[in-house]
């Protein structure tokens, strides 16, 4: 009973997060926080009236203190803007389902395994779309990253067909070769999408708390950071009071891996595979 309430629980909410992502662009607080709120508070009032058995509510309390801690290194590692990973902190409560500790960490792994196996092919999906959107000025972006660092590019084409070359005695040497060699062309790619793709230029009243601007950006006397933490109300405020438009960077709206994870993940826990974690690996 208390599975299926936080399963469709966590449901709902996913939907409305993704949604919300995909029209504004942004995850709201109050959405994330509410979800941690209703997890909790139904596994207190379930711990209550079946014994009482507090175990319910302390793996709740765990599941999010466990999640707390992944969202919070993604975050400051940068690889999470602050709504994933309010996000993702939020699926704590959800997600042990178990009564022991063992368990649940067997099903965090297994859900973690999920997500990063999706938000890779996520990510490769929105590469190839943005690659196809912005074909010129992508190209002309990736020539021009190699042309301003041609030193290092010849460097790890160098490194990397050395190692190929020794890897003609031995496969896996020929293997980290052929990665060397690719690196820079995946490097600069990237980079050409972040330096075109994601680049809007947009009014500066429509600017949102959070926002990340391009470049650094001189207002009168002031200079406002591009940092990772994004525009505060104050910055905005400021900028709007100045500027009529503005150059930001959009990152890819990540939500839909937080759903289509957590679907995967009821769906083999339902079927009865709720050791994923050791079937991957």
């Amino acid at each position: 009973m208390l599975e299926l309430f936080l399963i469709i629980l966590a449901f709902i909410w996913l939907i409305f997060a993704v949604v919300s992502d995909l029209r504004t662009r942004e995850i709201p607080n109050w959405l994330n926080f509410s979800l941690i709120i209703f997890a909790l508070s139904g596994r207190l009032f379930y711990s209550v009236f079946s014994g009482p058995d507090w175990s319910f509510f302390i793996q709740g309390v765990f599941g999010f203190a466990v999640f707390f801690a992944i969202a919070n290194l993604l975050y400051y590692g940068r690889f999470f803007a602050g709504g994933d990973a309010k996000l993702l902190m939020a699926l704590g409560p959800i997600l042990p389902f178990g009564t022991s500790l063992l368990s649940n960490v067997s099903l965090f792994l297994s859900f973690l395994s999920l997500f990063f196996i999706v938000g890779a092919a996520y990510g490769f999906v929105m590469v190839l779309y943005l690659s196809f959107k912005d074909t010129q000025k992508l190209k002309k972006s990736f020539l021009r990253g190699i042309k301003k660092n041609r030193k290092s590019f010849f460097i790890f084409m160098g490194i990397g067909l050395t190692f190929m070359l020794a890897g003609l005695a031995e496969e896996l040497l020929f293997i980290l070769g052929v990665l060397i060699f690719l690196l820079p062309y995946l490097f600069f790619y990237t980079k050409a999408i972040d330096n075109t793709s994601l680049v809007k230029r947009i009014n500066a009243q429509a600017l949102t708390e959070g926002d990340w601007l391009y470049k650094d950006l001189r207002v009168g006397k002031n200079i406002i950071k591009a940092r990772w933490e994004g525009l505060s109300k104050r910055e905005i405020a400021l900028i709007r009071r100045k500027c009529k438009f503005v150059l930001i960077k959009r990152g890819v709206e990540f939500s839909p891996v937080f759903l289509i994870s957590f679907v995967f993940f009821v769906y083999f826990y339902l079927n009865g595979m709720t050791n994923l974690w050791n079937s991957l690996w």
